[in-house]
């Protein structure tokens, strides 16, 4: 490689800080050690733990991206089974999974949507529907969508979802209290509000403001809401009359608003439907102060857009309009999607939307699909509720409800759930009356004294875990730790031994990084994948994303990529990524795809630098086949390092030993390089990895080339 490449936080600039800021012993035979001891093995079937993902795709990609050579690409790094990622949860959109179907309002095109079971039409596309009645202002859906509450506009409004009242959950409104906060970019003197209520409108509520330096809604266990002197109501009757809080006035940037008891009037759309009729809804919201005069004087930004003043909502109805389409943004659907040939012949991982749907519409997708006779693996209940700041117990009831209507379609469906976002620590949520503040465990809770522990088949999660623009290269190191970490933490809040953990999205960083596409993407896969399953537990599955290539783009300091493949805005793919070798060799050539169960044992080499950094990681698989695979990453990036390989047991070396010929395929930075110049960024060398096959001889030592990852398959005798 040449450190006069245009590059920015590429490999030589991990190098080289690694060169300064590391010190490696000198080099000496090290050893990987794999550990044979009676009962350490984990049985996997990669068929089932090592898949991919599809997610939304703009308009224009669509045919493409379902083109023969295109879906050829996307099976070519080898990934098993597939999972459908919903995406309008994440803009608060409704989804209509199939065009064609029935309004709640029929006549006049809205309501509650409700998509067709009946297999007539091929559904090649699906689109989500904005929501007339949204309380929040930020999501992934841009400027064109924002909250109700605060966009000067007298007529809109928001409402909470009516699922989470007492008439659909069978517990008092109490037990799901709705809420609205609202935020401020800079500590505002509150001593009044003004809430313009919509029907129905609450008859209790309680006004808090935040006592906490950082975020109310991010770091929900830094601070602690306090109730303003005179904001506690009971016997509310609606209207919009400012409301004095305190005296005097407090400093905060965050109110929220916290609603018990509903008037259960009916709003807008009349009284033909139970679900109008509960819940909470607010037109406008006004805070300040009175001033010298006495008068009020709002601080409250509103405008129909992001420029307003921020709010978030507890929740969404999901009632909505037929104009409400936004097209621009496709859902695959799932006629195009199963018989493309993405699904490789598996069964996959589908979802079904619940925050702003219904049960009916869940089940009737669920139906519609069984009716084709397509495989399904396990149904996902919607999609990131914490990004969405949903407390557990709404989630939870939304989806014991949406249980029950998908258990009658089919009671062998697998269900699961939360899909967290991409974190590295255990979610934490405003203490519950209790003191309670994980949001998993909560969950988890709420199913047990519900008696639904029997609903949850498994428990997802995504994973981003390292934050962009700050990555660098001892980020490797910390790899296998903070999977470790993360899973031990669900199991800590309460996910029982038996449940599955999935991984059902992963990349390097929630947005477009410069080593996405570089080699450090590759062996952070390497790490990342073996570390899944090794600490994971029984049935688990990782599901790496994505399957199809995306355009090479602008990201944090350089170009970057999602995808396998460097491609242009057509989508024509010009190059491959380190991604896409590091899966070929995971895939094609760690693990036998259509295999079976394979053995997965622990393994782990020996040598760090004198920080402590593990440089040297291993995974050691038996296959079904009897052949041995080796896994070993050098994330050394400066020195390659000599191993010999030990089968031990209860810390002994044993007779095993390779025996034949070996086969040795490895992947490093001799074989990818990447050059960052903007839009014509490329990897010279582009592969692929090297191949050759060595004759294992008493004592066989093998070279692990710098920062590299090295696949050795063969027999292993003597044992």
């Amino acid at each position: 490689m040449s450190f006069s490449s245009p590059r920015t936080l590429g490999i030589s600039v991990f190098i080289l800080s690694c060169a300064i800021n590391c010190r490696v012993p000198a080099a000496m035979t090290q050893t990987v050690h794999v550990d044979v001891s009676p009962g350490k093995a984990i049985a996997f079937d990669p068929d089932k733990a090592m898949g991919t993902s599809m997610d939304i795709l703009s308009a224009a990609e669509l045919d493409t991206v379902y083109s023969e050579p295109i879906v050829k690409a996307g099976l070519s790094a080898g990934w098993g089974p597939i999972s459908y990622r919903q995406n309008t949860e994440l803009t608060y959109d409704a989804w209509h999974w199939n065009p064609t179907g029935m309004w709640s309002d029929e006549q006049h095109k809205s309501g509650y949507f409700l998509g067709s079971a009946e297999p007539k039409d091929v559904l090649r596309e699906s689109f989500g529907y904005r929501l007339p009645h949204r309380g929040t202002t930020r999501s992934d859906s841009g400027q064109n969508e924002y909250s109700q509450m605060t966009d000067g506009d007298p007529a809109s409004y928001w409402k909470s979802n009516p699922y989470l009242s007492g008439k659909f959950t069978g517990d008092p409104d109490s037990a799901n209290p709705q809420w609205v906060v609202i935020e401020f970019p800079l500590q505002q003197d509150i001593d009044a509000i003004q809430i313009d209520w919509a029907s129905p409108y609450a008859t209790k509520y309680v006004v808090e403001y935040w006592m906490g330096r950082e975020s109310a809604l991010d770091r929900q266990t830094a601070g602690a809401w306090e109730e303003f002197p005179q904001g506690e109501v009971t016997g509310g009757v609606g209207g919009s009359k400012v409301q004095r809080l305190a005296d005097r006035p407090i400093a905060t940037r965050f109110l929220r608003i916290w609603m018990t008891e509903s008037s259960n009037t009916c709003d807008t759309h009349g009284s033909g439907d139970p679900r109008n009729c509960v819940g909470y809804a607010i037109s406008e919201i006004s805070v300040g102060s009175f001033n010298s005069l006495g008068e009020f004087v709002d601080v409250v930004k509103h405008t129909p857009g992001q420029a307003q003043t921020v709010t978030q909502a507890s929740s969404v109805d999901p009632w909505h309009t037929e104009e409400g389409i936004v097209s621009s943004r496709v859902q695959t659907g799932f006629d195009l999607f199963f018989r493309s040939g993405y699904t490789n012949h598996l069964p996959a991982m589908i979802p079904i939307a619940m925050f702003y749907s219904t049960p009916e519409d869940s089940a009737a997708e669920l139906a519609y699909i069984e009716k084709r006779g397509y495989a399904v693996s396990y149904v996902e209940m919607s999609e990131e509720p914490d990004g969405a700041y949903m407390q557990p117990e709404d989630y939870a009831a939304l989806y014991v409800q949406w249980a029950t209507a998908l258990h009658k379609v089919d009671p062998k469906l697998k269900l699961g759930g939360p899909v967290f976002t991409g974190v590295n620590e255990d979610i934490k949520v405003w203490p519950d009356a209790q003191g309670r503040t994980s949001w998993l465990g909560r969950f988890i809770d709420y199913l047990k004294a519900h008696g639904r522990m029997g609903d949850l088949a498994f428990v997802s999660f995504e994973r981003y875990p390292l934050e962009p623009c700050q990555i660098n290269w001892s980020d490797l190191y910390r790899e296998p730790q903070l999977v470790k970490g993360i899973l031990q933490a669900w199991r800590d809040d309460g996910v029982p031994p038996e449940v599955p953990l999935m991984n059902t999205e992963s990349n390097i960083s929630w947005s477009l990084t410069d080593p996405m596409q570089d080699l450090f993407a590759g062996l952070w896969l390497a790490d990342s994948v073996g570390a899944f399953l090794t600490h994971a537990g029984p049935n688990a599955a990782y599901y790496h994303s994505p399957v199809q290539p995306e355009a090479l783009g602008p990201g944090c300091q350089a170009w970057s990529t999602y995808g396998n493949f460097v491609a242009n805005e057509k989508l024509e793919i010009k190059q491959y990524t380190a991604q896409y070798f590091a899966s070929q060799l995971l895939n094609l050539d760690w693990v036998k795809h259509g295999g079976g169960t394979h053995q997965l044992y622990p393994a782990a080499g020996d040598l760090r630098d004198d920080a402590g950094h593990d440089l040297i990681t291993a995974y050691a698989v038996k296959r079904p086949d009897g052949d041995w695979s080796l896994l070993i990453v050098n994330k050394d990036p400066s020195n390659a390092h000599q191993v010999k390989i030990a089968f031990e047991d209860g810390g002994q070396e044993t007779a095993a030993r390779f025996s034949g010929p070996v086969k040795m395929v490895t992947f490093g930075a001799a074989e990818y390089v990447w050059h960052s110049s903007g839009a014509t960024s490329h990897a010279d060398p582009d592969g692929p990895a090297k191949r050759s096959v060595v004759e294992w001889k008493e004592e066989q030592k093998v070279l692990l080339p710098k920062a590299s990852m090295t696949v050795l398959t063969g027999r292993v005798g003597g044992a």
